[in-house]
């Protein structure tokens, strides 16, 4: 059976949606931007801002399904614009820091104007 995941550290889903659920000893996030969880307003205006609260918003998700990124077997992150790829990069590197498989694309729009969003799969024991 699935279980949801919800955590007041993270935003709540602004759609029919959960933050992630756990279905056997697998995690899967919803994709994460980088909303405030204290205002639900995305505050950061540059990339790296922007990437670090995806990043904290996730931290937070893993940590309410009783994990950490180190569980992380793939992400997918979704940029606004390809150009911020290596700023992005380096945001993300600080993170996660055992090189899961990942998927990289540039999209024409996220919500509500967003730069990055990111979903991670992790594994659990």
């Amino acid at each position: 059976m699935a279980e949801k995941i919800y955590t007041e550290n993270a935003p709540a889903a602004i759609g029919p949606y959960s933050q992630a659920i756990k279905a056997g000893n697998v995690i899967y996030t919803s994709g994460q931007i980088a909303i405030v969880p204290a205002t639900g307003n995305i505050e950061a205006t540059d990339i790296q801002g922007q990437t670090t609260q995806v990043m904290e918003n996730l931290k937070n998700v893993l940590a309410a399904a009783g994990t950490d990124f180190g569980a992380v077997v793939k992400t997918t992150c979704f940029l606004a614009n390809i150009a911020d790829f290596g700023a992005f990069n380096e945001v993300y590197g600080k993170y996660i820091t055992e090189k899961p498989a990942r998927s990289c694309v540039a999209v024409k729009d996220l919500p509500k104007g967003a730069l990055v969003e990111v979903e991670v799969i992790a594994v659990v024991d």
